[in-house]
């Protein structure tokens, strides 16, 4: 009897919680019963599955391609899942314009996708925007509101400048639509969220639809100028015009090098009036002009994607929202052209590995040795020399960075294809460069993560690069970086994410109702200085 009432009482307990036992009870194939606590708490749980968090009709789901001939508010939705979202509306119109008589019918009308449900379809999306969002949300701008349009196939089109909001790129990320259904919530959608409202960032300010890759590359490459060499002579050099539509028919039929620098007459702002005047300038910088205000003013200068930045939150100031999204649609546009007709690729004769590199290598070991042998006499402790030998490859490879950057800046008047995707800040940096054709440079201990303070560095650095090919022992003490970088990454996400959440948790109910409460303790919080000053 004792026995069957140890049984019973198991049982019981395996019944309301059987995550905490050691002897669960466990189905044939291994896994732990799920008991009555199980079913409510954790992530899977009642209360965060199903009651913070529900599945919601009218939405839809697919892998989202790049629209480059979108306009800034809107985004390509698939006929097919257009017509399965908005199929009551489409109902209720047939139902109307007395097509059908029955809901009935009109569902079958609309599952077999006659012409007429079309036609429908087009006149319910006026004026009914989609929110689009990508997981996961961790800023407002992670929902946004597009204007569909109709589009063949089953992906859903992005514009590209709104990627840096919702941090996606087009290897495969999948998007969320869903249908705002009252009038209220349709309203809401068009004045507040609209992607061509939300051209700055809520968190500081600065513009967040930037160009940014292909649109920078082209923009830099298009008013690069270019002065000519014996080896190769620029057309139209010097010349002067009389208007930047001179300069527009001359570049078409071919007299002008795009990189000339020419002196052409036009408008500019001075003193905060429009004056004309004659300004040197290349072919390409009046191209770019002509899509920007001219309440703005004549911009010649170097576009880099900082720069651009700059002058989208200038257009903003002087033209706001409405004309802000018509320039930055042009912008893409030209941008995305040039890039094209500039046809830039890399080739390996383009990394180019300064001539100083031995010097320095030789004169690093020099200096290396004379440390050792300090520390073989006794004058020097085993940190010290420790410190010394990191502090002279450091040194050395920011001397041979330096020459290296010194190098492609000159090659070839600048236009060496890697410094000109470095420099314009379209893709990749000093660090990605210099271990091209600099050396790779001193590399962090393998050790458990945790342990006392910080990384210990090897004192022997990599002296190849990934031009001249790594030794094996390079490229094995290489490989510990490369993947701790990885799993670093996966850690953080959880870690940011959990934090979040608990924040958020303890802040649910502080409502912030009125402006000012009245409180006299406390610190006064203004905002920022103007965005322009703190650029």
């Amino acid at each position: 009897v004792r026995n069957e009432k140890r049984m019973l009482q198991e049982a019981v307990d395996s019944l309301f919680d059987n995550s905490r036992k050691s002897s669960a009870v466990k189905t044939e194939s291994n896994r732990a019963l799920k008991s009555l606590s199980d079913s409510l708490k954790g992530k899977q749980g009642r209360f965060r599955q199903n009651l913070l968090g529900k599945r919601v009709d009218y939405s839809a789901r697919s892998v989202i391609v790049v629209g480059p001939d979108l306009k800034l508010h809107e985004c390509g939705l698939p006929k097919n899942m257009a017509a399965e979202l908005y199929k009551p509306f489409i109902i209720r119109k047939l139902i109307e314009r007395g097509i059908v008589k029955t809901v009935k019918s009109a569902k079958k009308i609309v599952d077999r996708k006659e012409p007429v449900v079309w036609d429908i379809l087009e006149s319910v999306l006026k004026g009914h925007p989609v929110l689009l969002n990508r997981a996961p949300t961790l800023h407002r701008l992670g929902i946004q509101a597009f204007q569909p349009k109709l589009i063949e196939g089953k992906a859903i089109q992005l514009h590209p400048l709104v990627c840096t909001a919702f941090n996606a790129d087009f290897d495969g990320d999948q998007m969320a639509v869903h249908l705002p259904l009252g009038n209220a919530a349709v309203l809401e959608a068009q004045l507040l969220m609209l992607a061509s409202h939300n051209i700055l960032n809520p968190a500081n300010g600065a513009p967040i639809t930037v160009p940014s890759q292909d649109m920078v590359l082209g923009r830099y490459y298009t008013t690069k100028a270019r002065v000519s060499a014996p080896e190769r002579q620029m057309k139209g050099e010097g010349k002067i015009f009389y208007s930047p539509e001179e300069v527009n028919i001359a570049y078409n039929e071919g007299k002008l090098d795009l990189h000339a620098v020419i002196k052409v007459k036009t408008h500019d702002i001075e003193n905060g009036a429009p004056v004309q005047k004659i300004i040197e300038t290349t072919v390409g910088r009046v191209l770019f002009n002509q899509v920007v205000p001219l309440e703005v003013g004549y911009i010649n200068e170097l576009l880099t994607k900082k720069s651009l930045r700059d002058i989208i939150g200038r257009v903003l100031k002087t033209c706001g929202f409405a004309r802000t999204a018509r320039f930055l649609d042009d912008i893409k546009a030209l941008g995305f052209y040039m890039a094209f007709k500039g046809g830039l690729s890399f080739n390996l004769e383009d990394v180019i590995i300064p001539p100083e590199k031995e010097k320095l290598l030789a004169r690093a070991n020099e200096e290396v040795e004379d440390v050792l042998s300090n520390y073989n006499m006794g004058l020097i402790t085993n940190n010290e020399r420790y410190n010394q030998i990191i502090d002279i490859w450091t040194h050395t490879n920011s001397r041979l960075t330096h020459a290296l950057m010194e190098r492609l800046k000159n090659d070839n008047q600048g236009f060496n294809s890697i410094y000109m995707m470095f420099d314009s800040g379209a893709r990749g940096s000093k660090e990605q460069i210099r271990q091209l054709s600099g050396m790779r440079g001193l590399m962090a201990k393998p050790r458990k993560s945790g342990a006392m303070g910080g990384q210990e560095i090897i004192e022997n650095p990599i002296l190849s690069n990934f031009k001249e090919g790594l030794s094996i022992l390079e490229y094995f003490i290489s490989t510990h970086g490369a993947r701790k970088g990885l799993a670093d990454t996966a850690l953080k996400t959880a870690d940011a994410g959990y934090l979040t959440r608990r924040l958020v948790d303890v802040s649910q109910d502080v409502i912030i109702s009125d402006a000012d409460c009245g409180t006299l303790r406390g610190l006064t919080a203004t905002a920022l200085k103007n965005y322009e000053e703190r650029m």
